[in-house]
């Protein structure tokens, strides 16, 4: 009995020596909403949010912005029938009218459908530079990894290992490279667009909905004002980030197996000729 209690401690000791080493959510953000958090039986942290038609979604927002830096998270999003539903991670400066932004956004869709993936970047305002995919797997049945990687060359988006679009930078063009920008992460009633371009509204008979998020990770410099950039040791691995040759490949499987609407070819949007970033790759 007294070397089970001992080992009742030690387990309880390693378990709460890594639920602090992981307590992510209030250390780092700010919550909004039906936001929960948790710990799983190996000692991460896990943050739901959760979406009803009476108190609404919830959203956690950093407490720190950043100015370029590789930003990841696992997450685990709404199950079945979650048409209407829109779960993101993404980067903003503010909700102004010349704001940046980096968008991952998933809009639910119809058990059985694909859920969407649409990326956005924004610069001084400057949107409507969406590419959509239709996720290759069941983003509900498990954690996935998505990632965001932001330098002055160009933005990287990630699923898991395979980097499925790459937006450059050109002297010329609107980048988002001189406003920081914190880090969030929503879910939310997006029934006016979200699905089928707003065909099929939430059923609120399926809520709550839920999504979690876990393994959170900012490598990112952090502006400080009338100082340079605080940048963690070993910057290059994401400073100078661009695709090699492997990486252009995967960028072009997931354009032509699962991209479901590119900007650039959207000539009903665009009258007066494409952005001009279209014509140059």
């Amino acid at each position: 009995m007294a070397m089970l209690r001992a080992v009742s401690v030690t387990v309880g000791v390693l378990l709460a020596a890594a639920t602090a080493a992981d307590s992510w959510l209030y250390e780092e953000f700010t919550t909004d909403g039906n936001v929960r958090a948790d710990y799983n039986a190996q000692g991460q942290q896990v943050a739901s949010l959760m979406l009803t038609q009476q108190s609404g979604g919830g959203a956690f927002g950093s407490r720190q912005k950043y100015l370029y830096g590789e930003f990841s998270i696992q997450m685990k999003l709404v199950p079945g029938n979650s048409a209407g539903t829109v779960t993101s991670f993404y980067l903003s400066s503010g909700d102004g009218p010349g704001h940046d932004e980096i968008d991952m956004e998933f809009m639910g869709n119809s058990t059985g459908q694909p859920v969407v993936l649409n990326t956005n970047v924004w610069a001084n305002g400057d949107g409507k530079k969406e590419h959509q995919f239709d996720l290759w797997f069941d983003p509900a049945a498990d954690y996935h990894t998505y990632t965001i990687i932001w330098n002055d060359k160009n933005v990287l988006f990630k699923v898991d290992d395979l980097f499925i679009r790459s937006f450059r930078r050109h002297a010329d063009l609107p980048y988002p490279g001189a406003k920081p920008m914190s880090v969030h992460a929503t879910l939310w009633d997006g029934s006016y667009w979200a699905t089928q371009k707003g065909k099929v509204p939430v059923d609120w008979s399926g809520a709550p909905f839920v999504v979690s998020y876990r393994a959170y990770s900012a490598d990112a410099c952090v502006p400080a004002e009338g100082s340079p950039l605080s940048c963690p040791a070993g910057t290059d691995r994401w400073m100078n980030r661009q695709l090699d040759d492997a990486e252009r490949g995967t960028v072009a499987w997931a354009k032509r197996d699962y991209m479901r609407y590119n900007y650039c070819d959207d000539g009903w949007r665009f009258p007066q000729g494409f952005p001009a970033e279209c014509s140059r790759g």
